[in-house]
């Protein structure tokens, strides 16, 4: 099914005129070739800059939501993951796709619960980026969860094998300046935290 788009970038002129960015592709149509559980490939027919006509072949998923979630106590919850991607356990932070309609902190609230059996306090909002928008149409919703304590068990899906655990702060942000943390999404949270509060 062919699914027209219309994306051209525009920057607004100081009259408030919309001005096409020189750099900006036309989006003639596309569709999506292959899906699978989590994610789209789509094929979107594009025109250059210099009027070539071509495709570009992208991932397409719901925004998720990265969480640095601390304790009562202060420390981190943590997760470590198998990933098949990469073929090894990950050491990182909670994080997950939206489902449905949700807003971003009923998302984050959700996967904390899900993934970890914790519950939070209070959520605070740390930033919103796109990982990799080279490659994919991802947006994730960054959020600081406060007052965390085990509540519940967790309620993980069938392809999930996650361990949770605690860390200091501070062991967090020495594996992220020592290129230890090795999940991108994670130490994103850590460094951005880390600037903005020490």
């Amino acid at each position: 099914m062919v699914e027209e788009r219309d994306e051209t970038a525009t920057d607004t002129s100081a009259e408030g005129d919309a001005v096409a960015d020189p750099l900006a592709w036309e989006t003639r149509g596309g569709e999506i070739e292959y899906t699978c559980p989590g994610f789209d490939v789509r094929r979107d027919d594009v025109t250059l800059p210099d009027g070539t006509e071509t495709d570009f072949h992208y991932l397409t998923e719901p925004p998720s939501v990265v969480l640095l979630p601390f304790t009562v106590d202060g420390d981190v919850v943590v997760i470590e993951e198998w990933r098949q991607a990469v073929g090894r356990v990950n050491f990182g932070l909670p994080a997950g796709g939206f489902e449905g309609e949700e807003s971003p902190v009923e998302a984050a609230r959700r996967e904390l619960a899900e993934e970890t059996g914790y519950e939070a306090a209070a959520f605070e909002e740390l930033g919103t980026f796109e990982p990799a928008n080279g490659l994919l149409d991802s947006t994730f919703h960054y959020f600081v969860a406060r007052g965390c304590e085990p509540t519940a068990e967790q309620a993980l899906d069938h392809n999930e094998s996650i361990r949770v655990g605690t860390a200091s702060f501070a062991d967090l942000r020495d594996r992220a300046l020592a290129g230890e943390l090795r999940d991108g999404r994670s130490a994103l949270a850590v460094l951005q935290y880390a600037l903005r509060t020490e």
